[in-house]
């Protein structure tokens, strides 16, 4: 599904929301914009199974370029707006992109760019323009609102760190299928574990450059519910958000939680929470006495997932289930956990070792055929570097990254990148 499929039952009613400003959009209207970018995408000469860049904040027109690049079938790369010039540069070229999209907050680096990747021949620019570049605004008011004729859906192509520190492009099979049959791993999760639905509200508070959030807010959007995004986290407005906007759905990484728990009994009961249905967090280990302090808050609505970016296997527990197991970070479904030592033979029940997935997702890292097989056992089964265990009831608990990478706010950061430098 895709937001125009409820443009005639819903079309008034509010796709996305910033949580700062108030501003919003509707789904009709969110549909016309998209519409309107994939005819900017197609006239440019991009065609389905192409690849397009972009690199800006939480800004209240990304969700819209996303599902332009849905619509004209596109496979799409969004870059942290953290990265520097040389980092950016990297991830466009590697990609392969034909088209850029950045905001004016990235206007620095997006001059630097300009020359450095031969292969775009569409420069586009929010809120502004700098030379080298079309106004996005502009570009798209000229299009028109129609949809292009049989349209395939597009995907994303979003980048994973490597042992390095080098970020590696996650290649999606990019199998052209009708946009009226989309549908994603994520957005059935939604529906299936987390009680998405048309009249759920989720709040994203994190960037939307990552995996998870910008997975999640697209799926939701495609089940017909309301997106409130914030620009960047602050825990105060996280929970007057929550009461604001009925918040019914969010996903959070343990760093939040804390500053959350940090704040003074009296802000925390300032705000009515008491919307909230489904808390979901992932990302990094949640330390056992945040997360009972979290469930004591807010009840048993905290539901956690260990998963990549790679879509390779997907790990569970909801709260009844993680207080039957304090410190676990679930079961598998729809695939199955090995652990294995260092010579690739798997060990006893309670014993750490590398954490496999046997009958996941499949991927490839983009441009790199060695790291690719250095994720995959002999059998087939591929891991992401994660060190755990099993116990008696198949419930996983995380202890160590093969990689000895830092996990700081569920961002990954890898000392190999001080060593280069």
């Amino acid at each position: 599904m895709y937001p125009g499929a409820f443009v005639e039952t819903q079309g008034d009613k509010p796709a996305v929301v910033m949580a700062d400003t108030g501003w919003t959009q509707t789904f009709a209207e969110l549909d016309a914009a998209a519409n309107r970018l994939s005819h900017v995408f197609r006239a440019a000469g991009l065609q389905p199974g192409d690849h397009v860049a972009m690199c800006m904040e939480n800004h209240p027109r990304l969700l819209e370029i996303v599902w332009g690049c849905e619509y004209a079938g596109l496979i799409y790369t969004a870059a942290s707006s953290r990265l520097t010039t040389e980092e950016l540069t990297y991830i466009v070229n590697d990609c392969g992109a034909k088209a850029f999209i950045a905001s004016m907050y990235k206007a620095e680096q997006a001059a630097e760019l300009l020359g450095q990747a031969p292969e775009i021949g569409l420069w586009l620019m929010i809120d502004g323009t700098i030379d080298g570049y079309g106004s996005y605004e502009e570009a798209v008011a000229a299009a028109p609102a129609e949809p292009l004729p049989n349209r395939v859906a597009g995907t994303d192509m979003l980048y994973s760190s490597g042992t390095t520190g080098r970020p590696k492009g996650v290649l999606p099979k990019f199998t052209p299928t009708p946009l009226d049959e989309r549908g994603t791993g994520v957005r059935g999760l939604l529906l299936l574990l987390f009680g998405m639905a048309e009249d759920k509200v989720y709040l994203s508070p994190a960037p939307l450059y990552h995996a998870a959030p910008l997975r999640f807010s697209m799926s939701s959007l495609s089940i017909g519910a309301t997106v409130v995004v914030m620009p960047r986290f602050d825990p105060e407005e996280f929970l007057a958000n929550i009461e604001r906007f009925k918040i019914t759905h969010t996903q959070v990484v343990p760093t939040m939680f804390v500053r959350l728990l940090k704040l003074a009994d009296e802000v925390r009961q300032r705000y009515d929470v008491s919307s909230l249905e489904t808390v979901i967090h992932a990302a990094a280990p949640c330390p056992v006495e945040v997360k009972r302090a979290m469930i004591d808050w807010w009840g048993p609505v905290l539901h956690e997932y260990y998963a990549g970016t790679e879509g390779n296997g997907f790990v569970y527990c909801n709260s009844e289930m993680w207080l039957a197991h304090p410190g676990t970070v679930g079961t598998p479904i729809g695939c199955t956990i090995h652990i294995v030592d260092d010579d690739g033979d798997e060990v006893p029940v309670g014993e750490s070792g590398t954490v496999y997935f046997e009958g996941g997702g499949e991927f490839e890292y983009h441009n790199d055929p060695g790291k690719t097989a250095s994720a995959r056992h002999p059998q087939g089964w591929t891991t992401l570097g994660d060190i755990g265990y099993l116990d008696d009831d198949n419930f996983l608990y995380l202890t160590d990254r093969r990689a000895y990478m830092i996990i700081t706010g569920g961002v990954n950061v890898y000392p190999q990148e001080a060593e280069n430098v």
